[in-house]
């Protein structure tokens, strides 16, 4: 009798002990710092980047923050290759545009399934590998700087993973799935640098903007075994992205119309530092990838049109590799295995021409 009613238990309990095994412990950021520290003479270079960027979402400068890059970093040797050409193109553009090297390597999956980037997979036609993952992301953030001059974007897609990357990084973006998560939020309070949230899925207004009422706030909450106390980040601000219906449609937002609602909601919000970056991809392109081009042409005489759509949208996320589309599997140099991305040629053009509007 005994049995027969804690034996169901007992095997309940088995099953529910092995769904989070164990496989590595993952070092402490310090310790992983230590392993691939971030040079001195680059921490200079990294400040004055940081300056740069903060000085356009603050409105001290005019120039245009360009983040600019792979859907995903998924292999160092292409990422670095690109970096240069964009470093050599900085050299041409730089008293217009403020360029951040878009090296993503965190990807949310719609289905929570497939490759979620070089951070768990640093090779992706291999297992998980989150150890080597950290590291490799780590050697190519700092190869990238000393490359090109250029400081990095990343998606900040697990929070508690931000620490080993703090110092490298000089803009951080919550991604659509996330923005309304509360750690998210709650993390971003305490980054010292702009913080880029999108909007949700959904498309609503209001909910970025709280998020960002919520990052722009003092806080208090448990983050990796602590309780900690945060400030609050001035530098939260909005990306517009577009948005999903119910039935899977995607809705631009990136119209003059949607962006005066934007500027709306900012003024009645009393928010710090009114800022949107406009995100050409995604649901603002439908993921036609080339339509990123007309995008960023129809903003940039928007900024022409109105004094206050140009004192609201600082700049541009664009999706470019060195060979435009996709592809399933890593076959073709410098082409991306997950969205499709301009091609470097469309990219360089692109990039001088919005500089000639600025």
């Amino acid at each position: 009798m005994f049995l027969k009613k804690f034996l169901p238990i007992f095997w309940r309990w088995q099953r529910r002990r092995k769904m989070f095994e164990k496989q590595i412990k993952i070092p402490e950021p310090e310790e992983i710092k230590e392993m691939v520290p971030m040079p001195e003479s680059l921490k200079k270079v990294k400040a004055a980047r940081d300056a740069l960027i903060t000085d356009v979402i603050t409105g001290k400068s005019d120039k245009v923050v360009v983040i600019v890059g792979p859907c995903s970093a998924h292999e160092p040797a292409p990422v670095i290759d690109y970096v240069e050409r964009l470093g050599r193109l900085n050299e041409k553009v730089k008293d217009k545009l403020v360029l951040v090297p878009r090296i993503y390597t965190n990807k949310p999956r719609t289905k929570g399934v497939g490759y979620k980037g070089m951070f768990s997979q640093p090779d992706p036609t291999k297992g998980e590998d989150i150890l080597k993952g950290i590291l490799t992301i780590r050697r190519l953030n700092v190869q990238a700087i000393e490359a090109s001059g250029l400081c990095a974007a990343d998606e900040m897609l697990y929070p508690s993973n931000y620490d080993y990357v703090d110092d490298i990084l000089s803009y951080v973006a919550v991604g659509a799935r996330s923005s309304e998560n509360q750690l998210h939020r709650l993390v971003a309070s305490g980054i010292d640098g702009p913080v880029g949230i999108k909007n949700p899925m959904s498309g609503s207004i209001l909910v970025m903007l709280n998020s960002i009422y919520a990052a722009q706030s003092a806080q208090v909450f448990k983050l990796n075994g602590w309780q900690v106390k945060t400030e609050g980040n001035p530098l939260a601000h909005a990306i517009l992205r577009g948005a999903v219906d119910s039935y899977g449609n995607d809705i631009p937002n990136f119209h003059y119309e949607f962006v005066m609602q934007v500027l709306e909601g900012y003024e009645k919000s009393e928010l710090k530092n009114p800022a949107i970056i406009i995100d050409a991809n995604h649901s603002n392109s439908n993921k036609k990838f080339k339509q990123q081009i007309r995008i960023c042409e129809e903003v940039m005489q928007n900024r022409i049109y109105d004094k206050d759509f140009k004192r609201i949208v600082k700049g541009f996320m664009i999706e470019s590799f060195i060979e435009e589309g996709n592809q399933k599997e890593d076959v073709v140099y410098g082409k991306s295995i997950t969205d499709p991305c301009l091609g470097w040629d469309d990219t360089e053009r692109l990039l001088l021409d919005i500089a000639d509007k600025v």
